[in-house]
Order: C-alpha cells, then structure tokens, then sequence
C-alpha cells in the first residue's frame, strides 16, 4: 500500500524539522513551506494527499492559503496544527473544510492520531480543547450587518491598531493623536459595538476584512 504524501508549511525551521521527523517514518514528506504564499505555490504540484499546516504564517495566513488549496488539490486532507485555541478560528478551519485541528502543545503526542482520521475521512480535534470549543465546529461564525458603516474610518483606524497588539500609546504615535483622542475612540468603539474585549473586538474586525490573522502577534 503507497504511503500518503504530506506537504508541511509552518514559518518556524526547528518546528517543520520536528514534523518531518515524526512523520517520516510513516508518510513520505514530499515539500514543506516556510508560508502560505509558497506552500500554495508549490503544494498543487506536488498533488500531496494531506497538508499539514498553521494558521499564523506570513504572507497568506493558514485560513486564506485554505481557500485557494481547496480548489486547487480538492482531495487533499487539510489538517491545522496551531496554538490558536478560540472557538472562531476552529469554527473557521472546519467550515473551509479541514479534516483536523490540532494544538501545537499537543502536536508529539496527537499528530499521527489526526492524520490517520483525516485519511479514513474522520475529524479529529484535541481533546484538550473545551466541549464548548468543539461546539464551535458546529456553529458558523455569522457576519454581523453593516459592522463597519458603524464606525468611523478614524475608528477602524484604531480598531485596526487595537488588533495588531498595540497600547494606547503606541497607537497615540503611530496616529500622531493624543492618547486621550486614542481612548476616546476605544470606548465609542466599544460602546457602538456592544463589545469590550480585545479578543472579540480582533473576531469582529476578521471578520469585516479589517485586520489579518499574519498581523496579530503569536
């Protein structure tokens, strides 16, 4: 029986040299990617059976390259291997069509467990994660209407900085405002979204292509 072909991409070189080492001796790696531009660049060649990929990666993020991938290699496997444990990004990957979710802690002990479900056609998720995470596969993420008619283009400015992990001040800079004018925005945006927290005000802004998951820190 032929062994399963694997395409790997992560941006880390220690971590895509871990993998081939735990995947080796079952599967043939056959290319590996340092990003999601090249990994969608060399992956429909290589016509891998799965791929195993992050979602935080420079250039085209995991969720995006998936897209393009889907279309391109339709049979491949797509398996997720990421720290990003909320229930959006899960949500996300399952709903572009992925066969597993693993979480990188857990990658050594997990990985060959996901990739021989994902070849029976089965999902594997951590287990570690949440039943309340795991309910997230079942439950889109639905765009809320005209979020961004809501604000002002000063206020997506702010939100977009929010969301890159920046503080008030570095925003003040960055805008050349006061940092008093900086949280001024923050509590209109939060007061016209009815949202208080860094994570969900990051989900609203992916969601209305605001911000990019290559833009926020690991």
């Amino acid at each position: 029986m032929a062994r399963a072909r694997i395409v790997i991409a992560d941006d880390h070189s220690l971590v895509l040299e871990a993998y081939r080492q735990l995947l080796e001796p079952d599967f043939d790696v056959v290319g590996t990617a340092s990003n999601g531009q090249e990994l969608l660049n060399i992956a429909p060649a290589l016509n891998p059976d799965i791929i195993l990929l992050d979602i935080s990666m420079p250039t085209m993020n995991g969720l995006e390259v998936t897209k393009q991938l889907r279309a391109a290699i339709p049979h491949a496997k797509i398996i997720f291997v990421t720290m990003m444990s909320e229930p959006f990004y899960i949500s996300q990957a399952f709903q572009m069509g992925a066969s597993a979710y693993v979480l990188k802690q857990s990658a050594s002990t997990e990985l060959l467990s996901a990739l021989n479900a994902a070849l029976k056609n089965q999902r594997y998720i951590s287990p570690q994660l949440s039943l309340e995470v795991q309910d997230a596969i079942e439950t889109p993420w639905v765009k809320p209407e005209g979020f961004s008619s809501k604000l002002t283009p000063r206020q997506q400015e702010v939100l977009q900085l929010l969301t890159k992990g920046m503080s008030t001040k570095e925003i003040a800079t960055t805008m050349h405002v006061s940092t008093k004018a900086v949280e001024f925005h923050k509590g209109n945006i939060t007061r016209r979204l009815g949202i208080r927290t860094t994570a969900e005000l990051t989900r609203f802004a992916l969601s209305q292509g605001l911000t990019k998951l290559s833009d926020q820190h690991p």
